[in-house]
């Protein structure tokens, strides 16, 4: 969408957060702030596809732009849109618009399904019962923006940050939820919903990564049948419970990687993988890359997560 046909007072605010949010990215990469769980991002260069876990955050581009791929699926944002991921899941994101001269600034506020949870006792959203996705690109609005804004300048008052953070927090994901889309974000938080099981699914995978797998068991704790398990896991993370599982698995054995120095058997042996031959598999086929080839990639290029 192009910025001309912003609404001019969204076009202020974008102003203002992308002064704010340069004072504090003084250097390419993520920068985590004094308030909870906000960070912020710069890039001055389109970089290459990222694969990441979003943990359940709300994204929002102040300047340049961004496509997040779940799956096959493309979503696009910009200073004209936010994103939210409700639950963890894996994306691959790419910058699409930066440059030196006006590089890419977003932030991140990141947030639990308990904090939905207690937004939308009180008034919640319409909703039709159908699984959605779990990944959501809305229209910004005034209200939202203006929530937003008054959490960022924050960063600059930290004495105001323990009583007031938590305040505004929930009126930003408040607005998020009169959004267009808000009853799709509302379909994690209630419980008994195929949504709220799935994200429980999710949480479990998580947890037990290295473990295998069996989908009956899983489905069991989450109490869903293992074909119901199976159609709206599918429908939130656009892949099947086990795909899921190779991808969380597979991510942090690049991390393991890069951060621990160990060999591809080792990352893969602690992830899970009991042949290396089929991690390296698996690995190249993700990332393009084998393991070691990969990783010599990546400390050659510019470090830091997809925000």
């Amino acid at each position: 969408m192009s910025l001309s046909i912003i609404n001019p007072s969204i076009l202020e605010y974008q102003h203002e957060l992308a002064l704010r949010i340069q004072r504090h990215t003084p250097s390419d990469g993520v920068h985590p702030t004094a308030v909870p769980s906000l960070f912020f991002r710069r890039s001055s260069y389109v970089l290459e596809p990222r694969h990441s876990i979003n943990v359940p955050s709300l994204c929002i581009i102040v300047q340049g732009s961004k496509t997040a791929t779940v799956g096959t699926e493309s979503y696009t944002y910009d200073p004209a849109s936010y994103l939210v991921t409700p639950v963890h899941l894996p994306i691959i994101g790419k910058i699409t618009e930066a440059s030196p001269q006006a590089p890419y600034l977003s932030l991140q506020l990141n947030f639990t399904p308990d904090i939905i949870l207690d937004i939308v006792k009180g008034n919640p959203p319409q909703w039709n019962g159908k699984t959605g996705r779990g990944i959501i690109v809305s229209k910004s609005t005034p209200p939202l923006l203006d929530a937003v804004l008054r959490l960022v300048k924050l960063a600059d008052t930290p004495g105001d940050i323990p009583t007031l953070a938590p305040l505004i927090t929930c009126e930003v994901l408040y607005r998020v939820l009169q959004g267009e889309q808000g009853a799709s974000i509302t379909q994690f938080a209630f419980i008994g919903s195929h949504a709220y099981c799935v994200s429980e699914a999710i949480q479990l995978i998580n947890r037990d990564y290295a473990k295998p797998l069996l989908i009956e068991d899983l489905a069991k704790k989450v109490s869903l049948s293992p074909s119901a398990l199976y159609k709206h896991f599918k429908k939130v993370t656009a892949m099947s419970p086990l795909q899921y599982q190779k991808a969380i698995r597979l991510q942090v054995a690049r991390r393991l990687l890069l951060t621990e120095f160990l060999d591809a058997a080792d990352a893969g042996y602690r992830v899970g993988y009991e042949s290396p031959s089929q991690f390296s598999r698996e690995y190249a086929r993700m990332f393009g890359l084998p393991p070691i080839s990969d990783v010599r990639h990546l400390r050659g290029s510019i470090n830091g997560p997809a925000t």
